[in-house]
């Protein structure tokens, strides 16, 4: 199947000039959504992950159907003060300030294989302080996997080191 045509290309949104990828057909659309879901889990069964790990919220949707499809545990990635237990936080620069994520200090242990996931993939600042995090948590990234990566915005650069997947590419 081309996920393509099931992601809604939508100019101008939020601001001028975006040219905004929105997924909410494709997940909406059950066997497309199933079809992408076991695709993906097909590329990682092979790398024997003990883990899914996403950043919230659409880290989730790909995420938790991802770690059931291969029956391995999925592990949030949330804005500070969310999680009830002990944390580990990074704290990462954006473009106008900085931002913060935790993850349960108990998460993994040593060496446990890692696949994180989200929806897109742009300039990979989120997702490299994810990386980071999952490995002060003690997890090893096995992977890092993208419904939709950006490639104009360079993100992978980012990324160097890390096995990246994206399912869909676009030029911006």
């Amino acid at each position: 199947m081309d996920f393509k045509e099931k992601i809604a290309i939508i100019p101008n949104f939020p601001k001028e000039g975006i040219s905004f990828k929105d997924i909410t057909p494709l997940i909406g659309d059950g066997k497309a959504f199933q079809e992408l879901i076991d695709t993906m889990a097909k590329k990682l069964k092979e790398l024997k992950v003990d883990y899914i790990a996403g950043p919230e919220a659409r880290g989730f949707i790909f995420g938790v159907p991802l770690a059931y499809a291969l029956g391995v545990g999925f592990i949030p990635i949330r804005k500070p003060g969310k999680l009830p237990q002990e944390t580990v936080s990074i704290t990462y620069d954006l473009e106008y300030g900085t931002d913060t994520l935790e993850i349960h200090k108990n998460a993994f242990k040593k060496g446990d294989r890692v696949a994180l996931v989200d929806d897109l993939l742009a300039t990979g600042g989120t997702i490299s302080a994810c990386a980071k995090l999952i490995e002060l948590a003690g997890g090893e990234v096995a992977s890092i996997d993208f419904m939709i990566e950006l490639t104009e915005l360079r993100g992978r650069d980012k990324l160097e080191g890390y096995h990246v997947e994206s399912m869909v590419q676009y030029d911006i």
